[in-house]
C-alpha cells in the first residue's frame, strides 16, 4: 500500500514538473484550494438537503442580476481594496497604489501560500467563491442574502457612477 501511494505521488511530482515547464506553478496548492472549495460546496449542498430547501426550477433573473453586480463589488473588494490588504498579507507583497482605494500587490510564497495569494488577487477567480456563496445564500436564507447582495450591488453601482461623473468632467476639461 505505502509502495502505492509513494508511486501515485511520484507520478504526481512528475506530470507537475511536465506541466510547469520549468516555471513555479503551485500544482499541488491549487488542488488543495480546489479540494478546500469542493468540499465547501458538497457541505452546502448537504445543508440545503438536510433542511429540505425547495431548488428553484431556474434562477429569478432578478436575482442573477443582484448578485452579478454584487459579486462584482465583493470580489473587487476582496482582491484589490486596500483596507482588505491584511486579508491578503499573509500571500501577497504591497507594489504600489492602483485605481482609486485600491493597491497592486504581488504574489509571494510556494505551494499553498502561492496558490492562495493567486486566488486572493484575482477578482475573476475570487467570483467564483463570492457568487457560490450568494447562491447557497438565496436557497438558505433567501431574504438576508437579498439585503446583502442589494448592499453591494448599490456599492457598485455607486462606484460606476463616481467613474462615470470622472470621465465626464475629464471630457468637459474639468
Amino acid at each position: 500500500m505505502a509502495d502505492s501511494i509513494e508511486h501515485v505521488r511520484d507520478r504526481f511530482r512528475a506530470e507537475g514538473q511536465a506541466y510547469a515547464h520549468g516555471e513555479d506553478r503551485p500544482l499541488g496548492g491549487y488542488a488543495r484550494v480546489m479540494t478546500t472549495y469542493a468540499a465547501g460546496v458538497a457541505g452546502l449542498v448537504a445543508l440545503v438537503v438536510a433542511r429540505r430547501r425547495p431548488v428553484p426550477e431556474r434562477p429569478a433573473f432578478s436575482d442573477l442580476a443582484l448578485t452579478a453586480f454584487a459579486t462584482a463589488k465583493v470580489s473587487r473588494l476582496v482582491t484589490r481594496d486596500a483596507v482588505t490588504s491584511p486579508l491578503r498579507a499573509p500571500f501577497t507583497r504591497f507594489e504600489s497604489a492602483g485605481g482609486p482605494a485600491e493597491v497592486n500587490e504581488e504574489v509571494r510564497g510556494t505551494g499553498v501560500q502561492h496558490a492562495v495569494g493567486e486566488l486572493l488577487t484575482c477578482p475573476f477567480c475570487v467570483s467564483q467563491w463570492v457568487a457560490t456563496g450568494f447562491a447557497f445564500g438565496l436557497l438558505l436564507a433567501p431574504r438576508v442574502t437579498r439585503q446583502v447582495a442589494a448592499t453591494f450591488t448599490a456599492l457598485e453601482a455607486a462606484d460606476l457612477l463616481q467613474f462615470g461623473r470622472a470621465i465626464a468632467e475629464h471630457a468637459a476639461g474639468g
